[in-house]
Order: structure tokens, then sequence, then C-alpha cells
């Protein structure tokens, strides 16, 4: 894992409220272990909570599908993930997000560093809560539409 640190306290407990707060929230499990997520078979991304939401997580699969490694997705505006004529609907599907806790089903057109266009499907998106209900972000879980 390029750069990725998972004895870092910070990102284990980042990482343990994504897979925390999958379940919570959707009653499924994400992974086997917090350690699965860089392998999985399907994209896992999550996002902070600044005013302009910048990606902390991508796993190995999500970093090939965006061609970025670890150190440039982590500085991405999540936002960014989208071409300008899709961040509406982008936006759109995080305000329902927010409201209500997450959201099965979401598909978008994404954009890769190369400019290569690349269509997510059976997305996943979800709040990050903590064990006391703080909101700390969103996530997604996807994979790429042949």
């Amino acid at each position: 894992m390029p750069s990725l640190k998972l004895s870092d306290a910070a990102l284990d407990a980042r990482l343990r409220l994504i897979v925390e707060s999958y379940r919570r929230l959707t009653g499924k499990e994400l992974v086997p272990s917090v350690g699965a997520m860089w392998n999985a078979p399907f994209a896992i991304v999550a996002h902070g909570t600044e005013a302009d939401p910048v990606f902390f997580y991508g796993n190995e699969y999500a970093l090939r599908c965006f061609e970025m490694d670890f150190d440039e997705f982590t500085c991405l505006p999540s936002r960014l993930s989208a071409e300008p004529m899709a961040q509406e609907s982008r936006e759109k599907a995080l305000r329902k997000v927010a409201e209500q806790g997450y959201i099965d089903g979401y598909s978008g057109m994404r954009i890769a560093k190369s400019g290569r266009r690349f269509m997510i499907a059976d997305c996943t998106i979800w709040n990050l809560e903590d064990a006391a209900g703080a909101y700390q972000g969103q996530a997604a879980v996807f994979v790429i539409s042949p």
C-alpha cells in the first residue's frame, strides 16, 4: 500500500468508522475485517467534513479507477471525482444520504486523472457517524459498470 500506514492510530480509527457506520446503517458487513478493505474487489472511498470535502481514503480498486496514488487521491476534493456536468446529480445523491443515512443503487459517471470517464454502479453511499452519532463525513462503495 503506497504510503498508507495501517498502524497509524488516526487512520485506523477512520477505517473502523467506515466499517462500523456501514454496519449500523445497512445491517450488513462491508468487509470481513478492516484489514480487508485495501484489497476488496470493489471500490471503497470516504471523505471528511471540510467545507469542500476531501477524500481521506480510497482503497486499491478505487485508486486504479481514478488513476491516482494514495497521496494524490487523499488531496482530491470529492466533488472533483465527477465531471462538472455530473456534479449536480452527485450533490443531489449526497443530500439524500445526509437526510436518510444511506442510499443504495446509485450510479453515475466519474472521471479519472487522465480524463477517462467511467460509470460507477451498484453504489451505496452512507454517512460516517461515530458511536455517539456525530457526523464525520460520507463513504461509498461501488464497482465499475462494464
